[in-house]
């Protein structure tokens, strides 16, 4: 499924999920259902999708399927009661996605059979993944299947009846009062749980007890079908990604201040231009050896700056045409009405020619993590805005870092004031310029080369830099502004995490992103680099810089800039 197909489908089960739930936050980020800034995971193994392979269908009833969970279950309630055993656990997952299922109302049919039909896919791709070829594979199949079928008071997945026939016979006379007494307690939560944690308890002891006796033929099975095992969700795992997650958390220190995040002193702040931070001499040379860089890489600059130009312009009037045979009355052609009444062109019409309304800024994360990979950001960022100036777009180049390294003169100042709690960032803030909007890409060229001086890389103060960039976005007259922010990692200052908690900059930073895609007035489109900044930026793209720089990222960017949000 293409990207632009997959964020579409999610934005429309979004919606849907908003209506049923009455949850204004719902959305989807990274793939995965969030409520405004929070992850909701889903461990029922078959709402598990695989965007690379599942169709619509798939991905609206799984989406059906967590409204109604968001909407039946208690969350706080199944916590409590949900075992610590990995196996009972995935059973009692399931067990109460399904028993969610049965109380899609009556008056939604298509939401009825959307859910049958994906508990029967899943059961079907379960069995063709070759795991139920295993012991333990067809005992979670047959725990699965007949579940289901005494929830919904439907038959079994005829597929694989005959398959799961022998084990039913064995193990339905242990299961049969908990499914019982789940059949009659489905509308009930609270009455539901303890006949359900029966159940799971018993299938995990015949997991264990089954597992000592066939663990060569499973550890055989795992390796010969690990596509199949993955539509058994691991809940010891996140849920796996192309590129490692941000990790991120809250904060206790910015929670409980009543004025919320600050600077101890924004005294030893700056805002300088890059280029004064480097020798001429010295940016000649950075200069020549980023232009080999982007000589080597073979981008097609007019390829991307006809496709940046056809997603970014807007139809504008643009002079008359005249001369033309319908239209408006062209007054200066009336005497030629008089002397030849057998001509037709005497009328004009407006000529409508697209053109670029957008502003669009890059912000840097100049920490010192990025410092190896300063020169394929480079000429990421060179090539984008040589683009974009010929698609007669406004580019910026804007970077953050901070003046010193663990604090620098604020934290000196902050030891020498007796160490007061909570004193907020800590460092001194540098923001450097290094291409402003009112200057095209020619005239900058030298000083975007800056790029590449190793002594600019320090630590990063993200939120503010964001707050920083927006604002100055703000200030150009332009239909739409874009931020593309470009970042290996979370907020990093030392000096602030430790004199307040871990967590103080990650926080503040997701507080301003989600402020700023509040307002509307300026797009935020997060660029990791060798990482998913998914949980700070709602729209990101992840790239693997230490491979080089894959052609292909230009036109995700492209992808995800077409796209409105």
């Amino acid at each position: 499924m293409s990207g632009v197909r997959q964020q579409k489908i999610e934005e429309l089960c979004a919606a849907t999920l908003r209506a049923l739930t009455g949850d204004g936050e719902l959305h989807y980020r990274g793939h995965l259902l969030h409520r405004g800034e929070r992850p909701l995971r889903t461990y029922a193994p078959h709402l598990r999708i695989e965007t690379e392979r599942d169709d619509f269908p798939a991905l609206r009833a799984a989406a059906d399927g967590m409204a109604l969970r968001l909407i039946h279950s208690d969350a706080a309630l199944h916590r409590r009661n949900c075992p610590p055993d990995p196996v009972e656990r995935l059973v009692f997952e399931l067990l109460e996605q399904l028993r969610v299922e049965t109380l899609a109302p009556e008056a939604m049919p298509g939401m009825r059979a959307n859910l049958r039909e994906r508990f029967a896919a899943w059961s079907r791709q379960f069995h063709e993944s070759g795991i139920t070829e295993s012991s333990l594979g067809v005992l979670f199949h047959t725990v699965a299947q007949i579940s289901w079928s005494r929830l919904n008071a439907l038959p079994v997945l005829e597929d694989t009846e005959d398959l799961i026939e022998v084990v039913r016979a064995g193990i339905g006379p242990a299961l049969g009062p908990s499914l019982a007494g789940m059949r009659r307690w489905r509308h009930d939560q609270a009455r539901f749980a303890p006949h359900a944690l029966e159940l799971a308890r018993i299938v995990g002891a015949m997991v264990r007890a089954e597992h000592e006796d066939t663990a060569d033929e499973d550890n055989a099975a795992r390796q010969e079908n690990p596509r199949g095992l993955a539509l058994l969700l691991d809940l010891d795992q996140e849920e796996s990604e192309a590129m490692p997650l941000a990790a991120s958390g809250e904060s206790k220190t910015l929670g409980e201040s009543a004025q919320g995040y600050r600077a101890y002193t924004t005294r030893y702040d700056a805002e300088v231009a890059a280029a004064t931070l480097v020798r001429k001499a010295l940016l000649r040379e950075y200069r020549e050896r980023l232009d080999a860089c982007v000589a080597r890489q073979g981008i097609n600059i007019p390829r991307l700056a006809r496709l940046f130009g056809a997603i970014l312009a807007e139809p504008r009037r643009d002079d008359w045409l005249f001369g033309e045979e319908d239209g408006r009355i062209d007054g200066r052609r009336l005497a030629q009405l008089v002397s030849s009444p057998a001509e037709s062109r005497l009328f004009k019409r407006e000529r409508i020619k697209p053109a670029a309304d957008a502003a669009v800024g890059f912000l840097i994360d100049c920490s010192g993590s990025m410092k190896g990979l300063s020169e394929t950001v480079a000429v990421l960022v060179d090539s984008l805005v040589r683009a974009l100036d010929m698609a007669g777009v406004d580019t910026e180049v804007l970077g953050f870092t901070t003046g010193a390294w663990n604090g620098g003169r604020p934290w000196q100042e902050w030891v020498r004031n007796g160490r007061p709690p909570s004193p907020g960032r800590l460092n001194e803030v540098c923001h450097m310029v290094f291409k402003e909007a009112d200057r095209n890409w020619r005239r900058s060229r030298a000083d975007i080369a800056a790029l590449l001086k190793p002594d600019l890389f320090r630590e990063g103060i993200d939120g503010e830099a964001v707050d920083w960039a927006c604002n100055r976005l703000l200030a150009r007259d332009a239909g739409r502004r874009i931020l593309i922010v470009i970042s290996d990692g979370c907020p990093m200052d030392s000096a602030t995490g430790l004199a307040n908690d871990a967590f103080y900059l990650d926080q503040h930073l997701r507080e301003v992103v989600a402020r700023r895609e509040r307002e509307g007035a300026v797009e935020i489109i997060g660029l990791g680099v060798g990482l998913d900044l998914s949980p700070f930026y709602r729209r990101s793209v992840s790239a693997d810089f230490a491979r080089g720089l894959d052609n292909a990222l230009f036109f995700e960017l492209a992808r995800l800039i077409r796209e409105p949000r």
